[in-house]
């Protein structure tokens, strides 16, 4: 029985390159995307229905969270990137090289809106949505 040889770089197992478009993302642009995803979704969401988005429960307490799951399933079906992905420089890519499409960028956005699914991180940087989904974080640069 043969032990496969560890990794000498993340992303290496499932094919990407060390380093450059299409290498793995890291974790600052991962998590500064997710920041500025939010941010953007309390912007719109506080535009849209007003400061009791912040301030109120009730329905519009849901609706940053609805503006979220709105602009990452639909930016990332069209450009393979949320808002916030587009400005850190990355984007989501199936494994298997064919495009995204609406079937998972929408089960992508819903399973990070569940929040468990993103926060289970397997190898190579996946976390259990991207697992499931065959997608994997890259850079764009």
């Amino acid at each position: 029985m043969t032990v496969p040889a560890a990794a000498e770089y993340p992303g290496q197992t499932i094919g990407l390159p060390e380093s450059g478009r299409g290498s793995l993302a890291s974790w600052f642009a991962r998590i500064a995307a997710l920041i500025l995803d939010w941010g953007a979704s309390m912007l719109v969401a506080t535009f849209l229905f007003g400061d009791g988005v912040i301030r109120e429960a009730g329905w519009k307490s849901w609706m940053i969270l609805a503006v979220f799951f709105v602009q990452s399933a639909v930016l990332t079906a069209l450009t393979g990137s949320s808002f916030g992905q587009l400005l850190a420089r990355i984007g989501v890519h199936r494994l298997d090289g064919l495009q995204l499409g609406w079937g998972r960028a929408l089960a992508r956005a819903a399973m990070i809106c569940l929040v468990l699914p993103t926060v289970v991180i397997g190898a190579e940087r996946r976390a259990l949505n991207d697992l499931v989904l065959g997608t994997v974080v890259v850079n764009r640069r």
